[in-house]
């Protein structure tokens, strides 16, 4: 195994989570926008030494609770399984929109990646869209 400090894992603890209104009000008052296919991302860089955070946004005008909850988990996954190409720090929220309903995996990680790419967070080392 290898050192600690030296370990990618691919988890998505608490830590990287927003919570709280005022961490989510803050990003969309301040940070930057921009939509691709079934998401939006709003972004703002953070202070040196901080991590990649991630919030989610599902509404109602998505579906019911079962669809909300899907959504939620494709898209937790998707940035789960690319966190290390996002460059530097930053708060990220993802709001899922209407259009997102029925994607596989493979659609969200591309909607994902392109979101990322033009909001210039992408390293761009991962291959694939």
């Amino acid at each position: 195994m290898a050192p600690p400090g030296q370990r990618r894992g691919f988890s998505f603890g608490r830590a990287q989570r927003l919570r709280g209104s005022r961490e989510f009000a803050r990003l969309k008052k301040d940070g930057e926008r921009r939509a691709c296919g079934g998401l939006l991302l709003n972004w703002h860089r953070s202070g040196v030494g901080s991590e990649v955070r991630l919030g989610l946004v599902t509404s109602r005008r998505i579906g019911g609770a079962v669809i909300r909850s899907r959504v939620r988990r494709l898209i937790r996954e998707a940035f789960r399984l690319n966190q290390h190409e996002i460059t530097g720090p930053a708060c990220l929220v993802l709001v899922a929109r209407p259009s997102i309903v029925g994607k596989t995996l493979t659609m969200v990680e591309r909607d994902l990646r392109r979101c990322l790419r033009e909001a210039g967070l992408w390293s761009g080392q991962v291959q694939g869209t």
